[in-house]
């Protein structure tokens, strides 16, 4: 699905709704903000990225609560999210914590909403209480733990769940690859049963839809490709497969169990004769459990030079979550799947009124 140029696109760029930046909005090239890489230092290997984000530039900011921006990299994330119009920050976290991390790096929060919190706990409450009120479509991650910021998601009486399971998606720009690799769930469900996985996969189906991807084809994971019952991760993968045929989950081609050569590689799928509409071609990978997915995502990373964004769906807003190690590129990739995912949203609510 190459361009002219031979240049692979984002996944969704053949869709009709996933237009360039440039044919999004009359005049877009000229009234954009600067892209991240505009000083001449684009990596091609990561243009997926690059052309997500200036698509994201030509829809309006999401107003994100961005919790505990209490280190530069967070702060930096945010406000250069901010600066390209990807969201509307309101930092939520210590004012004058925030005000000296600034201050000390010289990144200008001027003009920001500052909603002041004492902690950590605190901030992720406040930005929780921003969401209710209306006042936030999407969380972003600062420089806080992940279970303070989940914890007063899943909050039953003022938190925003959702009839669905937290869950995780990483977005990975893989050199190489010609499409982005969705891989779930890496960083939130240790060991999810059955019935969790079932929405596990829903929010990912889900996410690549408001990502724009023409064809979702998920591989369900496992060592093998043959059901074996000393294996549970493959009994649960054909448990999933027949969940789709009887519509439990829909949106998407699934099938599984697949191992990982057979699941991305058409070679690997001919040569073990797996006659499949996903096999050799997944652009979304539901792993067996934690430890598996987080191997996987480091593995493309730090072997493979891949960056990987990441969210948390399943609550009420998206939820940008960012690592310390992440780059820039990466943290405004996050940001860039939340504006869609957080655009998806709205489109639906318009439609059910």
């Amino acid at each position: 699905m190459g361009e002219e140029s031979g240049e692979r696109q984002w996944p969704g760029a053949s869709h009709p709704a996933a237009k360039t930046a440039a044919e999004a909005v009359p005049g877009s090239e000229q009234n954009r903000q600067p892209s991240v890489h505009e000083g001449g230092e684009m990596n091609p290997d990561h243009a997926k990225y690059q052309r997500l984000i200036d698509y994201c530039q030509t829809i309006p900011a999401t107003p994100t609560a961005v919790v505990y921006p209490c280190d530069q990299s967070s702060l930096e994330g945010a406000t250069e999210a901010a600066r390209l119009d990807l969201i509307a920050a309101t930092l939520v976290g210590p004012r004058d914590q925030i005000q000296a991390v600034a201050d000390r790096h010289g990144i200008d929060v001027s003009g920001m909403d500052i909603v002041d919190a004492p902690d950590a706990k605190a901030a992720a409450e406040a930005a929780v209480a921003l969401v209710r009120e209306g006042k936030a479509e999407a969380l972003m991650k600062g420089s806080l733990h992940t279970d303070d910021l989940l914890g007063a998601v899943v909050r039953r009486d003022t938190g925003l769940r959702t009839s669905r399971r937290i869950s995780h998606c990483f977005v990975m720009d893989v050199p190489g690859h010609e499409d982005a690799l969705i891989i779930t769930d890496a960083a939130v469900n240790i060991a999810p049963t059955l019935e969790e996985k079932a929405d596990i996969l829903q929010n990912a189906i889900d996410f690549a839809h408001a990502l724009r991807v023409p064809e979702v084809r998920v591989a369900i994971l496992s060592a093998m490709e043959v059901v074996n019952p000393k294996v549970p991760s493959t009994v649960e993968a054909a448990a999933l497969c027949k969940m789709v045929d009887r519509r439990q989950i829909t949106g998407a081609l699934v099938d599984g169990p697949l191992a990982l050569d057979n699941a991305i590689d058409m070679e690997a799928a001919r040569t073990k004769k797996i006659e499949s509409p996903v096999a050799g071609r997944a652009n979304v990978l539901l792993v067996p459990d934690l430890e598996a997915g987080n191997m996987l995502a480091k593995s493309l990373s730090f072997l493979a030079g891949a960056d990987a964004a990441g969210i948390v769906l399943g609550a009420r807003v998206p939820i940008i979550l960012t690592s310390r190690a992440d780059s820039v590129l990466t943290r405004l990739a996050s940001c860039a799947v939340a504006v869609l995912v957080a655009a998806a949203r709205r489109e639906g609510d318009r439609i059910l009124r």
